[in-house]
């Protein structure tokens, strides 16, 4: 079996499992599950923040940070495509009445200064009343697989904190644009006042993902995590999942990022398909949409699971290695033939 439709579908390997069986537990809600104390401190240091919090999923360590950044009826600008607008179930309004001020993504996830600036309200005497009060700006790296450009991001925001916003980044392949760039985690989340990372993408644990901020932000996330219903008791077990990531799995996201490179090139050499692009561990193609559900069908009978639309995205990751890349390619050249 080889998967391609995500790295959301590592599975955790051996060495990691056994890391998870001989955890050090405790209750995390009560604060003293060793395990988690360790991994929230440990990524909180090497995103250079002062405190972190284990939450069972991406979805709600990014919801949970933008509760505890703005209040009922408080803005947050944020990008058309961004997952904590477009993917995550319209959390930030339906669960914490956050207004989001969508801004149009330039292609490599960036939102124009410019935008950014004419989006924020003006409050003051006879204006406060009209309009959401604009509280954070909330960004996304990578973005489709591309490393935002670092000075952008500085540009970003530097602009939105002398406005008097927060800054929050959706950071579930941070590690991806830390290991592209050849930089370190903390320079990947400078200037950001919380950022989301996730542990079982690339990274390949089971489960979870780590918000890192201030103690002060930290605290008023941990209540709404509870409140989310995200408080978990001898969670060390997942937590060793993801210290194990931390300290094994991401220098090797360079190899996945070389799989991609390699997919993306075989793929060019077959007439049917066209690549539009690849971009760290990101590979996204184009099929005739004639072809699309009988190919997928033909994938699957040979154990490849990969998602086959006219605009196709390939994802590799630590269950994919170049000798099932060259299969998978083989397979998709002879159902054309």
């Amino acid at each position: 079996m080889m998967d391609l439709r995500s790295d959301t579908v590592t599975r955790p390997t051996p060495a990691m499992r056994e890391a998870m069986v001989h955890a050090a537990v405790g209750d995390d809600v009560w604060g003293d599950d060793p395990t988690v104390l360790e991994l929230q401190n440990s990524l909180a240091r090497s995103a250079g923040k002062e405190a972190g919090l284990f939450l069972p999923s991406g979805t709600q360590s990014n919801l949970a940070a933008l509760m505890a950044h703005c209040e009922r009826g408080d803005e947050y600008i944020v990008g058309q495509l961004a997952h904590t607008y477009k993917y995550e179930g319209g959390g930030a309004a339906v669960l914490g009445s956050i207004v989001p001020q969508p801004l149009e993504n330039e292609d490599d996830g960036s939102l124009p200064l410019e935008k950014i600036t004419g989006a924020i309200k003006r409050h003051g005497p006879g204006l406060g009343a009209h309009f959401a009060r604009t509280k954070l700006l909330a960004l996304e790296n990578t973005f489709n697989g591309q490393v935002v450009p670092r000075d952008y991001l500085k540009a970003a925001t530097e602009l939105a904190h002398h406005r008097g916003l927060a800054t929050h980044l959706d950071g579930a392949r941070v590690f991806n644009a830390v290991v592209a760039q050849g930089i370190t985690l903390a320079e990947a989340c400078d200037g950001f006042d919380s950022v989301s990372i996730c542990l079982s993408k690339g990274l390949g644990a089971p489960v979870g993902s780590v918000l890192v901020g201030s103690q002060e932000l930290i605290e008023r996330a941990y209540r709404w995590r509870k409140v989310l219903g995200g408080g978990m008791r001898q969670s060390g077990i997942l937590a060793a999942a993801g210290l194990y990531a931390l300290e094994h799995h991401i220098n090797r996201l360079a190899d996945d990022h070389a799989n991609a490179t390699f997919l993306a090139t075989e793929l060019t050499q077959i007439p049917q398909v066209t690549v539009l692009g690849h971009a760290t561990n990101m590979v996204f193609a184009t099929f005739p949409e004639e072809d699309c559900a009988p190919l997928q069908a033909a994938l699957a009978e040979r154990g490849m699971l990969a998602l086959i639309t006219p605009e196709s995205r390939f994802v590799t990751h630590l269950d994919v290695n170049s000798e099932g890349i060259t299969l998978f390619i083989n397979a998709i050249k002879e159902y054309f033939a």
